[in-house]
């Protein structure tokens, strides 16, 4: 069973990201912040990664740059998750490591299509 780290200041998106993905039978770990992320991926690596961009301290790129430095198996595969369309953010998120992206707010088919998409590249 794939395991997902969903990483959100909202607890909004973290209540419907986890609500979708446990329905779909998936294992679903949360954090509220960059750093209890990363507390979490030290503990145990998640196979993916729904990150939040913009959240106050730890910023997804910065999450994402630390992830690098963690021992593990594999690196996650990491969602990137915004509510902006900026290329810049996008061309950013993809070069520190980012492999797709999920635009918010987002309903549940937008979030199944995602999850599909992801699981694929996860496998």
């Amino acid at each position: 069973m794939l395991c997902w780290l969903v990483v959100d200041d909202s607890d909004v998106i973290r209540k419907v990201a986890r609500r979708v993905l446990e329905d779909m039978n998936y294992l679903v770990l949360e954090a509220d912040s960059g750093e209890a992320a990363l507390q979490q991926c030290l503990r145990a690596m998640p196979e993916i990664i729904l990150l939040d961009w913009h959240m106050p301290g730890m910023s997804g790129h910065d999450v994402m740059t630390a992830l690098k430095s963690i021992p593990a198996d594999r690196q996650p595969v990491v969602v990137y998750c915004t509510t902006e369309n900026d290329p810049q953010d996008l061309s950013r998120a993809f070069a520190g490591g980012a492999q797709a992206y999920l635009m918010k707010p987002f309903n549940r088919a937008i979030l199944k299509s995602k999850i599909a998409e992801v699981v694929r590249l996860a496998a």
